[in-house]
């Protein structure tokens, strides 16, 4: 596996990096547009870090249907916000979940790191812009969808051998653009174009993803597929079996973990390190 870098920083393999979720939407699935005020915002921001986030990744607009945002609307949500989580913390890694070049050229330049393009390379000029500002980018599956749409009946062959070499392609090809490669992370996208099969398929065989060499980022918290296995809880039930998938993902190699609760995460992570590496019996010491 190969080191990640982002801002600055590295992570190396084993190591984990807590990515945060803060959305500047009014409808998110999660908090319900808890944190759509610029002050709740920029408090939720400061709350993720003091739980030992690594990296908070900022969103406009929500992942499922609802009401058209339009490009200058995402960037009247999250530009802002960027440059002043920029000043009030300069030394985080800050994400933007987008999928428009458009708007990953206004962030970029109030100080964003890392573009997370969860809806998969709709737009390939993301990628410049990526490289343009020598930031990271996120590559992930999502079917080859439309963004904000839930497909009807989607199949796949080998869900999991479509989204490596999806993935894959879209990470050499943003290599190719010049995006740094120890700067690029893969994403299976969990529920994006995919039913729970699909999502539970895709967190078995999470370790063929690793072994690519390419770092991956797993999005799992609070989702549907979570709640579905469990007997269809709703979201603010959902916790536990969160917890438990991050732990599985970590456990077969997965990297960057994008939470909803930085600080559980973190404590399952160590826990899951700790388990995995074990330490020296002191006995054995010389």
């Amino acid at each position: 596996m190969s080191i990640l870098r982002l801002r600055g920083r590295e992570f190396r393999p084993g190591e984990f990096a807590i990515m945060a979720v803060v959305n500047r939407t009014p409808d998110s699935f999660f908090d319900r547009g808890k944190t759509y005020g610029f002050a709740a915002a920029l408090e939720a921001v400061d709350r993720a870090v003091g739980d030992g986030a690594d990296i908070v990744d900022i969103g406009g607009v929500k992942a499922g249907p609802g009401d058209e945002v339009d490009p200058a609307e995402e960037i009247r949500r999250v530009a802002d916000l960027v440059a002043a989580v920029r000043e009030h913390h300069p030394q985080l890694i800050i994400s933007v979940d987008t999928w428009r070049a458009e708007v990953g050229e206004i962030v970029a330049q109030a100080g964003a790191d890392l573009l997370n393009d969860t809806w998969g390379g709709v737009d390939p000029a993301l990628a410049d812009v990526a490289a343009k500002h020598r930031i990271g980018l996120v590559c992930a599956h999502a079917g080859r969808v439309v963004p904000r749409t839930r497909p009807h009946r989607i199949a796949y062959a080998d869900v999991v051998a479509d989204v490596i070499g999806y993935t894959t392609d879209l990470a050499e090809r943003a290599v190719a653009a010049g995006v740094a490669r120890e700067s690029i992370l893969i994403d299976p996208a969990h529920d994006f174009g995919k039913n729970t099969w699909h999502s539970l398929e895709v967190g078995r065989r999470l370790d063929e993803m690793v072994a690519t060499g390419w770092p991956v980022l797993v999005a799992v918290s609070n989702k549907d597929f979570v709640g579905e296995t469990l007997g269809g809880l709703p979201v603010d039930e959902r916790h536990a079996g969160t917890l438990a998938t991050l732990a599985v993902s970590a456990w077969q190699g997965a990297r960057v973990f994008r939470v909803h609760d930085a600080a559980s995460a973190r404590t399952a992570l160590a826990t899951v390190a700790e388990l995995r590496d074990q330490g020296e019996d002191p006995r054995n010491a010389s």
